[in-house]
């Protein structure tokens, strides 16, 4: 049955990295802005042309508890603008293609990945989001809590993202096994309770493996809101590299080139996800790879706005 489907962009960090042969700091994509913005804009043009609908700011590591451990925190306004002028300069460039093309807000989590005992309770996270909402509303369609790996810290990104009056998209890291399982070890279908009434548009899981997102599907289905995800390419890990280390560690996955990734999306797809996309080690490649494979089965690739939940029909 055909289907209309939100395909979201791929990874920024270490596709920037990739093309711009700069050695990786704990900075990560925000290093990269401030060395070589034309490389982020770039990547956002291409993720356009490779049939994104949705791209997301490369403000992934600009917020300000990162910034302040590294002792920059004073450039987090401009790393903010940067961030929101390299998107829309792209969009802009993309003419026709970038004419539906969303952009979307970035709430990541705070200080670093994949590390649940330093998440912050809602009520502080949604002060220090409340920052980063204010500096990215004005340019964005949306935003996107993403790599979410504790329920209070998510609770707090979308409330300070609901402020503003945009759509709210929420995404969990899951763990690497069959049961659906936040980062911290709360069941996905807690985290997804602990937003409350929030008003939040969409579920997804990503920087997970493409099994462990194909595995939360059915969590993210039974609430009955637009669902998906957007997995990793490299090789998964349970344990978050500590802090101030860079992703020199991390492996590509042989086995997860374009194709291979595309048929993961498709599947969950045909387990009614609606937005899908992909995370860090996929590339526009993938995301070309991807949109091909749905228009060959029947789906239409379209932006947010199209989307609606079952409560809406």
């Amino acid at each position: 049955m055909m289907s209309k489907i939100v395909l979201t962009d791929g990874g920024m960090g270490q596709e920037l990295l990739a093309r711009t042969r700069l050695a990786p700091t704990p900075l990560w994509s925000a290093q990269v802005m401030i060395d070589r913005p034309d490389a982020v804009e770039e990547l956002h043009l291409d993720y356009i042309r490779a049939g994104a609908r949705v791209i997301t700011l490369n403000a992934y590591s600009a917020e300000p508890c990162r910034l302040r451990r590294f002792g920059i925190e004073d450039r987090f306004a401009a790393l903010q603008q940067a961030a929101c002028e390299l998107a829309l300069r792209a969009r802009d460039r993309a003419g026709a293609a970038g004419a539906d093309v969303a952009i979307a807000g970035c709430l990541p989590p705070l200080e670093w990945s994949y590390l649940p005992q330093i998440a912050r309770p809602a009520d502080e996270a949604a002060e220090i989001y409340a920052r980063v909402v204010t500096e990215q509303a004005p340019h964005v369609d949306l935003f996107l809590c993403e790599t979410m790996a504790a329920a209070g810290e998510a609770a707090g990104a979308a409330r300070a993202a609901a402020a503003s009056g945009l759509p709210v998209w929420v995404s969990w890291t899951v763990a690497e096994h069959p049961v659906a399982t936040v980062r911290s070890g709360e069941p996905l279908g807690e985290a997804i309770a602990a937003l409350g009434n929030i008003p939040v548009a969409a579920l997804l899981v990503n920087c997970s493996s493409p099994e462990a997102v194909g595995h939360a599907m059915p969590a993210l289905a039974a609430d009955g809101r637009p669902f998906g995800g957007y997995a990793n390419g490299f090789t998964p890990f349970e344990a978050g590299h500590a802090l101030g280390t860079t992703v020199e560690s991390l492996s590509s996955r042989a086995d997860m080139g374009p194709a291979a990734y595309a048929a993961h999306v498709l599947g969950w797809v045909g387990q009614g996800a609606s937005i899908v996309g992909g995370c860090c080690e996929t590339g526009p490649a993938h995301i070309a790879a991807i949109s091909r494979e749905l228009a060959a089965a029947g789906h239409e690739t379209v932006a947010p706005g199209a989307l609606r939940s079952p409560a809406d029909a």
